[in-house]
């Protein structure tokens, strides 16, 4: 059994937290016990709700406590209420029994609800890349929108409502990163899904993604059916020149095959050694530990007798 006090952090740094907004608000606003059943997520929700060791924290918290910090909904025109922030906190409640939760009910357009939704995610320590490209999307156009310019000018200098500044540069303020690793973001969302699963599995590094995120769609799910017969991930450079064969138009599957199929540095500075071929050298009675001690040993003495032998 966990002790009370880990919990409550546990709840805390997770899921209980509130942004400021929210803490504010909580002082005027009537908070309602609302069942679970009639609160439904916010539309394209990026970001994941997973069932992982967190969430069991969270469950067991909000089973002995409740939920401390009250969610954010806004009326949904179908019926129920549609879940601004609270996501986590709604399925922890699910696994603790629980049959509602406050909830903080809140008349906001879709851009205002937008921004808060992902502010309040966006405070989490850990975000898998899809989540930040989306949500980083997500909060740039309900920023232009709010400001009066057409969603197609991304990052255009914005009106008086930001002090002349763009979009980007206050998003970039907020996260703290730069413009230009926003931007690198919120092209990722040009990944077709499949490959977008394997950058949050880290089975494609971000570089390499963006220079992919080029490519069309349909040559992207030619790409993932080389990768499977090649048993091979593209390096930067192979993705480099996949993107530069695309906009050529020149991206056909013998292209991919042939990038696909080379060898990566990586992999040209390695030495491999059949063990058929070191079989040759040792006893039949040498197990492959014995016979790499055996190497190791043999190249040790090799490299002392060659320093004095340079010694001399």
């Amino acid at each position: 059994m966990k002790s009370s006090a880990k919990n409550v952090k546990l709840a805390s740094v997770d899921d209980l937290f509130s942004t400021e907004e929210s803490r504010a608000d909580v002082e005027h606003e009537k908070v309602m016990e609302v069942s679970l059943a009639e609160l439904h997520p916010f539309k394209n929700h990026p970001f994941k709700v997973k069932d992982d060791e967190a969430m069991m924290d969270t469950a067991e918290s909000i089973r002995q406590y409740g939920v401390l910090v009250p969610a954010i909904a806004r009326p949904d025109p179908d019926g129920g209420y549609e879940l601004v922030a609270g996501h986590r906190r709604h399925h922890a409640s699910e696994i603790a029994g629980k049959d509602t939760m406050p909830v903080i009910i809140r008349d906001l357009d879709d851009d205002a609800a937008t921004i808060i939704m992902v502010d309040s995610n966006l405070q989490r320590e850990e975000l898998l890349p899809s989540e930040r490209a989306f949500a980083y999307k997500m909060k740039l156009e309900a920023m232009k929108r709010q400001a009066g310019r057409p969603s197609k000018e991304n990052g255009s200098q914005l009106g008086n409502d930001y002090g002349g500044k763009k979009s980007s540069e206050i998003l970039a303020e907020q996260v703290g990163q730069s413009k230009n690793q926003i931007f690198r973001f919120v092209r990722l969302t040009e990944l077709i899904p499949e490959l977008l699963d394997m950058v949050d599995e880290k089975k494609i590094a971000f570089n390499p993604a963006y220079e992919l995120s080029f490519l069309k769609p349909e040559e992207q799910r030619q790409l993932i059916d080389v990768m499977d017969e090649e048993q091979a991930t593209p390096s930067l450079s192979q993705a480099q020149r996949l993107k530069k064969f695309s906009a050529e138009g020149k991206l056909g599957y013998d292209a991919m095959s042939a990038i696909m199929s080379e060898e990566k540095k990586s992999d040209l500075d390695k030495v491999v050694l059949n063990s058929d071929v070191l079989k040759k050298y040792f006893p039949k009675s040498y197990t492959p530990l014995r016979m790499q001690e055996t190497i190791i040993k043999l190249l040790d003495q090799w490299q002392k007798k060659r320093q004095q032998q340079q010694e001399r």
